[in-house]
């Protein structure tokens, strides 16, 4: 936790309502994301037992699993979902646009959307990871065949898992996830995976505090969790006595007929609460300007949907292979690492109160340009450049060593160079700075590139360039300490066995 997340918590506990801790929002919210909440059935791992999903806050799908340990009632629930949700992200295969491919690359096509999946809270993504794993490797013939939708379901859900797990990604999330990112609560972060009661201290009832209504929220009867695990109370009392009595039924078609309506009934009374918790939510969020890099970051998403429908058009693509190799992984890694680093930097460029927690560690900071030599050049090299010097009255204490690089939110195709820090009285510091880039190539610096005495600037060591990926060995020359190269891939029985089949 941050000193200014600890500062908002502390703030929030004595004004009783959440603080807010960024002033943008820093996902992409589609204008038809589709809400997806499951349950699980208690003591058995990952066996579906229900969900509500859909894009219509007013007319929810509701899909149940009668008996959560029969394999064909598990499979007919996937079935039906993949009915929902391959169809949602189908909608959005129809239009696309020309990019050019970089590189001295051809064009490619990008599709002009992507499908958003929100769950209640990160253990809704583990579901969605584990689910799809459970049914990708499927098969659609021979013994125990599925639906041929169930293995495609799998692979979807596995897509949106992996892009979960990429910083800066908006293709799958967790509302709590998403609202903790913009307020702070007076309460801990583990009640803040409870989506009710994080909602009442975003957003009491009139007359209540925060306080006040997350300890409401935390009454079962009242607000059911938010899944995929259900609440003890209702599993001995109320769900276990109503599929006992629809497995009793099953020799009766009329009994089996009502026990069945009574399920439907009872997952429908646990599962709407949630529901109209994540259509507030979802206005929550939309009350806030989208961050001005945010867009960019979802045409990734765009372009990793696009790639990854093409491959599932083909018609040839295999089920991704439940572990990466040593180079596979390796190379995951080093996306991710990537992905982190440019995240935390958009986040701090689009939002000075993410730029402040910056300021407060040593990695930023702000102050006015108090002298600038706009035509300095450097005739040092074999031949001049055009190297500015500016200086700035540091408001914030400055930890950066000469040599350091910094670069500015406001010209951040610019490099600059700490060249001296200079302590003054009080808290200030004067820095002198050296920049490079972003002047183009003559010996003028054009209009406005340069900062000019009395400019307010804020400097950091975030930096949102192009960082080129780490030289890995291809998956042909996996060194022997790591197995060698892998044999090629190809799905087995093996695969599709899980503990909970």
């Amino acid at each position: 936790m941050s000193t200014l997340t600890a500062l908002a918590r502390a703030q929030a506990l004595a004004a009783g309502v959440a603080q807010p801790i960024a002033t943008v929002r820093h996902l992409h919210l589609s204008q038809r994301p589709l809400v997806f909440v499951p349950l699980t059935m208690a003591g058995e791992a990952n066996a579906p037992l229900a969900a509500l999903v859909g894009t219509d806050p007013d007319h929810p799908k509701l899909l149940i699993v009668a008996q959560p340990r029969n394999r064909d009632q598990r499979f007919a629930f996937a079935a039906e979902l993949a009915s929902i949700l391959v169809a949602y992200v189908d909608g959005h295969c129809g239009v696309s646009e020309t990019v050019d491919g970089g590189r001295g690359k051809d064009p490619r096509q990008r599709y002009l959307d992507a499908p958003q999946i929100l769950v209640p809270n990160p253990a809704g993504i583990s579901f969605v990871r584990l689910f799809g794993r459970s049914t990708r490797f499927r098969r659609t013939d021979g013994d125990y065949p599925v639906h041929p939708s169930v293995p495609l379901l799998g692979r979807w859900l596995t897509f949106f898992a992996e892009r979960a797990e990429h910083p800066g990604s908006s293709a799958l999330l967790a509302m709590t996830e998403a609202l903790t990112l913009h307020w702070a609560t007076g309460q801990s972060a583990m009640e803040d995976q409870n989506l009710a009661a994080l909602l009442g201290w975003l957003d009491p009832p009139p007359g209540l505090t925060g306080p006040q209504a997350a300890a409401r929220a935390e009454d079962p009867a009242t607000w059911p969790p938010a899944g995929p695990v259900t609440d003890p109370g209702f599993d001995n009392e109320r769900l276990a006595p109503a599929i006992a009595a629809y497995q009793a039924a099953l020799d009766d078609e009329g009994a089996r007929l009502l026990a069945y309506a009574e399920l439907e009934r009872l997952l429908r009374d646990q599962l709407e609460p949630t529901w109209r918790l994540m259509w507030r939510g979802v206005a929550k969020l939309r009350e806030l300007t989208p961050g001005a890099r945010v867009e960019g970051r979802w045409v990734a998403d765009r372009d990793a949907f696009t790639g990854y429908a093409e491959y599932v058009q083909s018609g040839e693509s295999y089920p991704q292979p439940r572990r990466d190799g040593a180079v596979a992984a390796a190379q995951r890694l080093d996306r991710l690492e990537r992905a982190q680093a440019s995240y935390a930097a958009q986040r701090a460029y689009d939002d000075p109160l993410v730029m402040a927690d910056h300021r407060l560690t040593g990695e930023a900071f702000a102050g006015v340009v108090t002298m600038a030599k706009p035509d300095r050049v450097d005739d040092t090299g074999k031949r001049p450049v055009l190297r500015p010097r500016i200086m700035v009255l540091a408001e914030d204490p400055v930890a950066l060593a000469p040599g350091a690089a910094v670069y500015s939110p406001a010209r951040s195709a610019q490099k600059a160079t700490v060249v001296f820090v200079t302590p003054t009285d009080g808290s200030r510091t004067e820095v002198v700075l050296e920049l490079s880039g972003g002047m183009g190539r003559s010996l003028t610096a054009p209009p406005g590139s340069v900062p000019e005495v009395g400019e307010r600037v804020t400097y950091t060591t975030l930096n949102d360039t192009y960082r080129p990926g780490a030289a890995l060995p291809t998956r042909e020359e996996t060194p022997w300490t790591h197995g060698g190269p892998p044999p090629e891939y190809t799905p087995s029985e093996q695969d599709a066995a899980e503990d909970w089949s």
